[in-house]
């Protein structure tokens, strides 16, 4: 198995750069996500580099909903990224790990007034998505007589390779502006007062692992640039999202790389600005490609079982790493302690939630496994710690960051106390 550029096997333990994964289990305990920070911002680099030599006017956004760690949002806008954010939450947490609001799109479908409130208070660009929103934006900016910069999401109908639940520009999705009613939409918004329409947006999907799409989303972006243009829009930037995939499936994905996304998209966004006049800022919202890699989740053989089949009872389930439950995915496991042995029996590696689907990796040979063991599960670093929750009221692990010879925690692990924090006994239960 190829592994990712930070993982390697010493003295058969998996490392992380310099950093052996089973002493930072034992140093932090179990269940426990490692994040490794040079990873993220080796592969920042090479995104931005592969887009900006087509291109010099490119803006990278990092998906925030992949992965809301505040030492990982700023890591990354250190590094120079922005970030697309879908929630006043994660509006917040880009503001406080030192992101710009020039440099934040607020996107999402279902924004409260709250939401618009604080996006027109803070300066953001909001995607709206929406007549009905532009329209409670516009009441929103009035009040506070403060202009608001905007795009539209619009929804390209495009069929993308890649799982129903994550494609989101399909005709039937709920996302987006149809193509064929962005024109009037975007007349809407040169009439609304204090709003300004400056940009166009776009999301087609998510872990898609073929660039042809991303090239017909960007050709649907161009011509509707030009219309947008010829009706007195002055398009500052062109935003086609993110959905670039990774290959979890080591020894069968193949996975495209950015060298091959930017061969294929820009010269279909070159030709299409050159033929609108226009010389809008290229903007791509990578999360998924960015982050996943750079992250692996350790977690303790509690017991062994030979029955029906050859069960490692592990202390992380679905609710840290829900993705197997949810969407059927695949990740790498690794016998982190017996990194280098051969595997010899075919292991299902099942969670302790009180749920027959509660099963992060099914049949992967490895090498026979022990109470004690330490599994590694590759690629977490997307949509892991992001989508967790506390069922079974089980509390979150901790997270940590390991770069160079350093590691710290970047998000402490959770008590029995955290999870009664915000609750309340009702007055008639203490009489």
């Amino acid at each position: 198995m190829q592994l990712p550029n930070h993982l390697s096997i010493k003295d058969g333990h998996l490392n992380s750069g310099t950093h052996d994964l089973v002493d930072l289990a034992a140093k932090f305990g179990t269940p426990l996500y490692v994040t490794n920070e040079d990873q993220i911002l080796d592969n920042y680099v090479r995104y931005e580099s592969a887009l900006s030599s087509w291109y010099p006017h490119v803006r990278l956004l990092f998906a925030a909903k992949a992965n809301g760690n505040l030492a990982v949002i700023r890591a990354l806008a250190r590094a120079g990224a922005g970030a697309d954010v879908f929630s006043s939450g994660e509006l917040n947490l880009a503001l406080r790990a030192g992101m710009k609001p020039d440099r934040l799109l607020f996107n999402g479908s279902s924004k409260t007034v709250a939401d618009l409130r604080l996006a027109v208070e803070t300066g953001v660009r909001v995607s709206v998505d929406s007549l009905d929103e532009l329209h409670q934006l516009s009441k929103v900016a009035s009040d506070l007589k403060k202009t608001i910069s905007i795009a539209f999401r619009v929804n390209p109908a495009l069929e993308v390779p890649t799982h129903p639940k994550i494609a989101t520009g399909l005709a039937t999705t709920k996302f987006g502006i149809p193509a064929a009613e962005i024109l009037s939409a975007y007349q809407a918004a040169l009439d609304a007062p204090y709003v300004v329409p400056v940009g166009m947006h776009c999301h087609i999907g998510s872990q898609i692992l073929d660039v042809e799409p991303f090239a017909r989303a960007a050709a649907v972006m161009a011509k509707v640039a030009g219309e947008v243009t010829d009706i007195g829009v002055d398009l500052e930037f062109l935003d086609i999202g993110g959905g670039l995939g990774v290959p979890y499936h080591r020894e069968t994905d193949v996975a495209p790389t950015p060298e091959e996304y930017a061969a294929a998209v820009m010269p279909v966004f070159l030709e299409g600005i050159e033929k609108a006049g226009i010389s809008p800022e290229f903007w791509v919202e990578p999360g998924r490609w960015l982050v996943a890699e750079s992250t692996v989740l350790l977690t303790r053989v509690n017991s062994v079982k030979r029955a029906y089949k050859t069960f490692a009872n592990v202390d992380a389930g679905f609710n840290l790493l829900i993705r197997p439950a949810m969407y059927d995915s695949w990740h790498e496991v690794i016998m982190a302690n017996k990194a280098d042995m051969p595997g010899k029996e075919q292991v299902t590696i099942a969670g302790p939630i009180c749920e027959t689907g509660d099963i992060i990796a099914a049949d992967r040979l490895l090498p026979v496994p022990e109470t004690g063991d330490l599994i590694a599960v590759l690629d977490t670093g997307a949509y892991g710690f992001a989508m967790s929750s506390q069922y079974n009221g089980r509390p979150r692990s901790p997270e940590i960051m390991v770069k160079g010879d350093r590691a710290e925690v970047i998000r402490r692990g959770e008590t029995i106390d955290d999870l009664c924090s915000t609750m309340a006994i009702p007055s008639w239960q203490q009489e």
